[in-house]
């Protein structure tokens, strides 16, 4: 199986398959069809198909998929027992809700420090996890081994903590900013999260079906 050549969009569609077969295994759901998970897919049969055949295929013919074994090997590929040591940085709204309500270990990572400049804050807790002053970083991700960053900071500050990071051996980011990571560090590995983005995809709909009512 040669993983490079599998799709984005076929790898972007591998949550929500866990997401739905994760519900389906919680209502004790012993199996399931392509063209039944399609439909809670809202795709097609075949689109199932073709997305699982890229990893193995996993179903049986006449018999459909095993909900909690699929479930598991979905799981397997995304990697989401790797526990991957991850740091994040600025705790003010977003980033607070972030390390308060992600369930974190079920998703892959294990969120090891936060980190703000606020003196204010310093020393208050999230779940647990004290908020460490910023000059610390770097010694804390080499002393803990961290290998992803999750970036809640104003854009004015993104460049530098990357900078920072990416200099110490962290080079996975979850990225809340709007500073492009890629254009200045092109080996990184960034999924960007630009809310205002979406919300203008929706404002976009919106518009559309008005305009077409």
């Amino acid at each position: 199986m040669n993983k490079e050549n599998i799709s984005k969009s076929v790898i972007r569609r591998l949550p929500r398959y866990y997401r739905f077969l994760s519900e389906l295994e919680e209502n004790d759901t012993e199996r399931i069809s392509s063209g039944k998970l399609a439909q809670i897919m809202r795709t097609t049969a075949s689109q199932v198909r073709q997305d699982l055949n890229c990893f193995g295929g996993f179903g049986h013919q006449g018999y459909g998929y095993s909900v909690s074994k699929l479930k598991d090997e979905i799981a397997k590929i995304l990697g989401l027992d790797n526990k991957f040591k991850a740091v994040l940085i600025g705790s003010g709204h977003i980033g607070t809700a972030i390390a308060a309500h992600m369930e974190f270990k079920k998703l892959g990572f294990e969120l090891v420090g936060i980190f703000d400049n606020n003196q204010e804050i310093l020393g208050e807790k999230i779940n647990d996890l004290e908020i460490n002053d910023e000059k610390n970083l770097e010694s804390f991700c080499k002393d803990n081994n961290v290998e992803a960053a999750f970036l809640c900071v104003p854009k004015s500050a993104a460049a530098d903590i990357v900078g920072r990071l990416y200099n110490c051996g962290v080079k996975n980011f979850w990225n809340f900013t709007h500073y492009y990571i890629q254009g200045d560090y092109p080996d990184a590995t960034v999924e960007n999260v630009h809310l205002s983005d979406i919300l203008m995809t929706l404002c976009y709909s919106m518009n559309e079906a008005e305009e077409n009512k």
